[in-house]
């Protein structure tokens, strides 16, 4: 899309799709892409909200003209510093020389830091508001969300409300922009991969940003990334609300993990899924910590209810991909998921054990004996497998 969108009452998309890029922060797979979403408000006075990741500037800045003209940009509110979004920031002040910058006390060191000292700051503080002609904005502080300098900025005129990284997405937007123009069942799982990974930490700062814009008339939801929501807002609060509370989308999703290096404890995750199955339950999915990235494996653990974690033993410790894992989850406190350990070992333990202690680190229910085999399953591992699975569907089925 090469042109603003036009959302409302004077107020344009000036978003760009990013398809080439591999990993977004270097670190998440990128294989539907991502949007960078920019606003611009025309009113009085001309307001640009976020900017774009500086790869994309040519194109966003030919947006910017093709939509203004000669006129100017009379400020730019920055909602999150990021550089995805903040990107072009330097760009557009050299475009714009009188434009005034407009953020939070925390928005500006960061501003400073990534890109040297700016004229024409104006510093807000929460709730402050900005007359820009027939529209007021006001500014909203969500700390953590997921930056110490996160904030939303809302229109009083229309009922927008711009939010940052809030309520975001993994995709990139092919000709839709609106959430009810597109496929909602493609950003299903890119949003919770989004928010499960980038935001997921921070589930309580989430909550008190919830409740904090609660009170607002909001009709449109404009993050910078993924869909500008105008039609169905309580499908994405719904689901930012119940993520952020750590609650499972699925109470009958079972999600098996382990890592393998030769195919034994392999042989034991699928002893384990098959007596599931045959206890009924048809919400598992297995998968490979060798071949499943991270992020997806995150992902399925914020799906499902039941989570059963298998590792071999890797000089002492848990195998590596495991490891990382398990840190991971730690580092962002799922809390309420039930648990299950399985695994092999050879000249010595390390990996369930370690398994083991993760469960009482992350304090999850745990609702099986562990099972650990030497060198390769045999016949009463494989039955003490079986049990972990009807152990976990019967403790599954109990909660539904």
């Amino acid at each position: 899309m090469n042109c603003a969108v036009k959302i409302i009452d004077e107020i344009y998309w000036l978003g760009t799709n990013d398809r080439e890029t591999h990993l977004f922060e270097n670190v998440w797979p990128l294989e539907n892409g991502v949007s960078y979403n920019s606003y611009i408000i025309i009113d009085e006075k001309i307001v640009l909200v976020d900017t774009v990741k500086d790869t994309k500037m040519e194109e966003y800045l030919f947006k910017i003209k093709n939509l203004i003209g000669d006129r100017e940009i009379d400020y730019l509110v920055i909602n999150h510093m990021e550089p995805d979004h903040s990107g072009c920031i330097t760009a557009i002040s050299k475009e714009y020389p009188n434009i005034k910058i407009v953020g939070n006390s925390k928005t500006f060191d960061f501003l400073k830091e990534f890109y040297g000292e700016f004229p024409n700051l104006v510093e807000v503080k929460d709730l402050d508001e900005l007359n820009i002609g027939s529209r007021t904005l006001q500014f909203y502080f969500t700390p953590m969300v997921h930056w110490p300098e996160t904030m939303m900025t809302y229109d009083k005129k229309t009922k927008l409300l711009f939010t940052g990284d809030a309520f975001g997405t993994f995709g990139t937007l092919d000709g839709g922009i609106f959430d009810d123009e597109v496929n909602l069942d493609f950003y299903e799982s890119e949003m919770r991969r989004y928010y499960s990974n980038i935001v997921g930490k921070f589930g309580m700062m989430v909550q008190r940003a919830i409740k904090k814009v609660s009170s607002l008339d909001i009709k449109i939801l404009a993050s910078t990334h993924g869909p500008i929501w105008r039609t169905n807002l309580n499908y994405v609060l719904s689901r930012y609300d119940m993520w952020s509370k750590y609650e499972p989308e699925d109470k009958d999703g079972i999600v098996i993990i382990y890592g393998s290096m030769y195919g034994n404890t392999k042989k034991m995750a699928d002893a384990i899924a098959r007596s599931i199955a045959e206890e009924g339950l048809k919400n598992v999915k297995v998968y490979d910590s060798s071949k499943t990235h991270l992020s997806y494996l995150i992902n399925e653990i914020f799906r499902c209810k039941g989570v059963i974690l298998g590792s071999c033993a890797y000089n002492a410790a848990m195998y590596h991909p495991m490891e990382i894992l398990t840190t991971k989850l730690i580092h962002t406190g799922v809390k309420d998921r039930l648990f299950a350990a399985f695994g092999t070992y050879a000249w010595s333990g390390g990996g369930v054990s370690n398994l083991n202690k993760f469960a009482e680190a992350i304090k999850w229910e745990v609702v099986s004996e562990s099972v650990e085999a030497k060198c390769s399953p045999k016949a009463d591992d494989i039955a003490k497998c079986v049990q972990i699975g009807k152990d976990m569907a019967n403790k599954i089925k109990a909660g539904l």
